[in-house]
């Protein structure tokens, strides 16, 4: 309600009307005046009776609080402190009709003092700004920023210090928030090895986009860890401000080295092993990588090898083979012991057992093969053949065991004849063996045809076959019969 014998005041009214502020006027004796289109809204009522026609009406039905919620003793109203002769410029309170616990309006407040003739104030004035929703905002940042897992905190812009620090900055560094806020993101020397630390310095300054650059974070304990951190400008907190946000490179610094050291060991052991091997690329199979064992058996120093192919270097006897063995590997994923002849750099010939697998290199995928030379192996496994088989083209003398046994020599993979055999019966299959047929055999032993089929019957069933040419293949798969393939 207003006065209309009063000009100054409605003078006062006309020029608050089209404020976008809102303005509550009172006398001195505590009589609300009047309140604009403004006030009233900010307020949630339409008339200046629903507003309180006195400092006491508006405090019985309106609430306020403070910014950080504690309620407001009425002497703590703006309207009482204004009468009081306060100054309060830029007040934050929380408005709600009264009983509502919670807060309606956010009000950013300031006291005017209006005199007409220069003597004592006439009129006294708050002027209100409504900042509910910047304070939502704020409230909403504030929750997200302090929920967020990842590390983050935020750095006014005028002075460049720290002015929140959430839960998740906190445990990447252990410092607490107390021992950063209100502290200098540049004095505490935060970020170090930066690529370009000019250039991050002034966009931190100037409020601009900081890009996500690696960076070495400083922790509670003086150590620093690598992470990814980047900076966004925002405007929710009152303040210009910068959001830098940061993830933790650490876990995956770390992994690289313990990959590094690891390839650094097996590159130690792969060139120290005793067995020749060969790293190959998957894709074309040419070689990256021979061990000394490899140069040693060959002949080829790394400067030849590296970067061709087996068939560049004419490795495989059998180049075949050497094909066979790589689709092997495509197929089944791995070689084992599959017996080859390499050739070394001279041409020599080199008996070999050959194993591969796929492998990862530095990430790529890489074949690793070993070459086993079994050359001596070999060489004694044939002179040991041929002096069993000079023994015994002249065996009568010895006993039918020991040429078992030497039968078994001469065949390491194959088992001798059974013991179980008659003397007659292992006689009767040196012939069989020899191709003779059963009345060579009578004729030969001295014996009737039918007495040579009732042996060699008892034959077939000891040594489980059924005609005659498993018996020649069993027995001289162990050494048997003279007329050998």
């Amino acid at each position: 309600m207003t006065n209309p014998d009063q000009p100054a005041l409605r003078h006062l009214e006309q020029l608050t009307a089209q404020l976008l502020d809102g303005v509550i006027l009172i006398d001195p004796a505590g009589t609300i005046l009047s309140a604009n289109a403004a006030a009233l809204r900010m307020h949630g009522v339409g008339t200046l009776a629903e507003l309180g026609t006195t400092a006491e009406g508006y405090a019985e039905r309106f609430t306020l609080r403070t910014h950080d919620h504690r309620p407001l003793k009425h002497r703590e109203y703006p309207l009482f402190r204004l009468l009081a002769g306060d100054s309060f410029p830029d007040l934050i309170v929380e408005v709600a009709p009264a009983g509502d616990d919670q807060a309606r309006w956010i009000h950013q407040v300031r006291d005017v003092v209006m005199d007409i003739d220069g003597g004592e104030a006439e009129y006294l004035a708050l002027v209100i700004d409504d900042v509910s929703a910047r304070f939502d905002a704020e409230a909403r940042f504030a929750a997200m920023f302090n929920a967020n897992p990842a590390p983050a905190i935020v750095v006014r812009l005028h002075d460049q210090r720290i002015v929140q620090v959430n839960a998740g900055f906190e445990t990447l560094t252990g410092f607490t928030p107390e021992a950063l806020t209100g502290k200098s993101l540049f004095g505490l020397d935060l970020l170090a090895n930066l690529a370009d630390p000019v250039a991050v310095r002034r966009r931190i300054e100037e409020g601009e986009i900081v890009a996500q650059a690696e960076a070495e974070l400083r922790v509670a304990d003086g150590s620093r860890r690598l992470v990814l951190f980047a900076g966004q400008p925002i405007d929710v907190t009152g303040e210009d401000s910068l959001l830098l946000t940061f993830a933790d490179l650490e876990p995956r610094r770390r992994a690289e080295q313990a990959l590094a050291a690891s390839e650094h060991h097996l590159r130690s052991v792969f060139e120290m092993a005793p067995v020749a091997m060969v790293v190959t690329a998957d894709c074309d199979h040419r070689i990256a990588s021979v061990n000394a064992a490899f140069r040693a058996l060959t002949g080829h120093d790394a400067r030849q090898a590296i970067g061709q192919t087996a068939d560049d270097l004419q490795l495989w006897e059998d180049p075949q083979l050497g094909q066979s063995l790589e689709r092997q590997l495509v197929e089944l994923g791995a070689v084992r012991d599959a017996e080859a002849i390499l050739r070394s750099r001279t041409g020599a010939p080199i008996d070999c057992l050959i194993s591969a697998e796929t492998i990862s290199v530095e990430g790529a995928p890489c074949v690793l093969w070993v070459c086993q030379d079994v050359t001596s192996r070999k060489q004694s496994e044939r002179e040991l053949a041929d002096a069993i088989d000079a023994v015994m083209k002249d065996a009568n003398w010895l006993s039918h065991s020991i040429l078992d046994k030497l039968a078994t020599l001469r065949r390491p993979e194959a088992p001798a004849p059974p013991s179980n055999l008659s003397p007659r019966e292992r006689e009767i299959l040196e012939l069989i063996c020899d191709d003779l047929d059963d009345n060579a055999i009578a004729v030969q032993l001295g014996l009737s045809r039918n007495t040579v089929r009732n042996h060699v019957a008892r034959l077939y069933a000891k040594i489980g076959v059924n005609r005659r040419s498993g018996a020649v293949v069993w027995g001289r798969e162990r050494g048997m019969g003279t007329r050998r393939d």
